[in-house]
């Protein structure tokens, strides 16, 4: 039987094209987005390729609405052997500019989301004895970025937890890694201000911002057998950006 797959923030950009990348490799995958429409569309076109997916919604910061999701997701495919933490967003601003709030709220999304999902489908995984966890953090949890102060401590605060979920689990089975793309030609990115990603183009060494599906490319290989051997990594698709 092949691999339950839940891809959360995959109505669009990144996460959609992790969804479709790993269909196309032979999953079942659960299309997660805050927005029931843009999970359905990614989910169809799924579908439309000859692939098996189903489309949930929920609030990945949530406890509750992740619960439910998940109750979804057993009940029509089954526990998920691969979950892939992607849902995100962006804003920009000055750090004198940044409320409380836009903080809290960048911090729920990203990191409180991903630990409510990862406690949700871990305990199946543990018990089975494997199970891939992927969390999509960005290069700038690593360097850092101008006006993207909560952004960038959310994304570095994704790879510490990475890094620490794979030396509690590995030994059991279960492989916790994650990429940090860099500029990736997404609608997150897009709503960027044209200074910064002019800017950013003129410092990376390929001069040009990712493809989403050059990601899906990275995620897909830490999700198969070949990436047996990578625990606690995180990936660069970055054009250069950050070299490790």
């Amino acid at each position: 039987m092949s691999r339950v797959a839940l891809v959360t923030g995959a109505g669009s950009g990144i996460g959609a094209a992790i969804a479709l990348r790993l269909a196309a490799d032979g999953a079942r995958v659960a299309v997660n987005d805050l927005h029931l429409n843009a999970a359905e569309e990614t989910a169809a076109a799924i579908i439309a390729a000859g692939g098996e997916a189903m489309a949930v919604a929920a609030d990945v910061s949530d406890e509750t609405s992740v619960s439910a999701m998940l109750d979804q997701v057993r009940a029509t495919l089954g526990d998920p052997q691969i979950l892939v933490n992607n849902a995100g967003f962006g804003h920009q601003a000055p750090f004198t500019e940044i409320t409380p709030e836009q903080f809290d709220r960048m911090f729920a999304v990203h990191v409180r989301g991903n630990f409510l999902c990862t406690k949700a489908c871990l305990p199946a995984m543990l018990v089975a004895g494997e199970g891939v966890v992927i969390n999509v953090a960005s290069q700038l949890g690593q360097v850092g970025g101008v006006e993207l102060v909560h952004y960038a401590g959310a994304k570095a605060a994704i790879i510490g937890m990475t890094k620490s979920l794979a030396r509690e689990v590995s030994s059991r089975g279960v492989r916790v890694n994650a990429v940090a793309p860099g500029p990736i030609n997404t609608p997150l990115v897009e709503a960027l201000s044209e200074d910064w990603k002019a800017a950013k183009r003129a410092e990376l060494p390929l001069g040009r911002f990712g493809e989403v599906a050059e990601v899906a490319g990275s995620v897909a290989f830490l999700c198969s057998d070949d990436a047996k051997l990578y625990v606690g990594q995180t990936l660069g698709p970055n054009s250069g950006d950050v070299m490790l």
